[in-house]
């Protein structure tokens, strides 16, 4: 996918723009070479977007719904860098444990 926009994005930026003067010369084999790829570059770039867009649609409702509870979840968990990495244990249960808070530091009169 990246690839694609990247082949995309450059074949766009290599194209003249409307407001340039066309070239004096007629096009050449090469420059009609280019302008064909350019297009075919355009054509696939918006069927992968057209392919895409339902399954981001459908990811975009899906995260929606899922919002109520992933923010609860966010006030319940505080900073994530309180936790450990999550262990599995054999019987397939995930097991998060909270860091020690570390002790408050006093000082020590001599």
């Amino acid at each position: 996918m990246r690839l694609s926009v990247a082949l995309a994005l450059s074949l766009l930026v290599a194209t003249p723009l409307a407001a340039q003067d066309p070239p004096a010369d007629p096009p050449s084999e090469m420059d009609e070479g280019l302008s064909l790829l350019s297009e075919g570059a355009r054509l696939l770039f918006r069927g992968l977007m057209a392919e895409m867009e339902p399954a981001l649609d459908e990811m975009g409702e899906q995260l929606k719904a899922m919002e109520p509870m992933l923010r609860s979840l966010a006030e319940m968990v505080g900073d994530i860098r309180n936790y450990e990495a999550p262990v599995k244990l054999p019987n397939g249960d995930i097991l998060i444990r909270r860091r020690p808070e570390p002790l408050p530091e006093t000082e020590i009169e001599l």
